[in-house]
C-alpha cells in the first residue's frame, strides 16, 4: 500500500521550503510534489493554499514530525 501524507501550507514559498526540508530531514528519495489548492468559491489567487504531497511507500514516516515541520511554516498535516 502506498501511503501519501499531505501537508497544507499558506503559500508557495512555504510549500517549497517544506518540500526541500522534508526531503533533507526524512531522507526522502525524491523531493515531494507541490500542488496549488484554490479554496472553494474563492476567485482570488492570494487565497490559494499549497499542498506538499509526501510519498511514504514503506509507511515509515513519523506523522507527528511531519505535522511539526508543517507547523514551523504555519501549516499542518492533513488528516488521512
Amino acid at each position: 500500500m502506498n501511503v501519501r501524507h499531505v501537508l497544507v501550507l499558506p503559500d508557495r514559498d512555504a510549500a517549497e521550503e517544506v518540500a526541500q526540508e522534508a526531503a533533507d530531514r526524512f531522507g526522502l528519495p525524491e523531493e515531494p510534489q507541490l500542488f496549488r489548492d484554490a479554496l472553494a468559491g474563492e476567485d482570488d489567487a492570494e487565497d490559494a493554499q499549497w499542498l506538499v504531497v509526501v510519498e511514504d511507500p514503506q509507511e515509515q514516516l513519523d506523522t507527528t514530525a511531519l505535522d511539526a515541520l508543517a507547523a514551523e511554516y504555519e501549516g499542518w498535516l492533513e488528516a488521512p
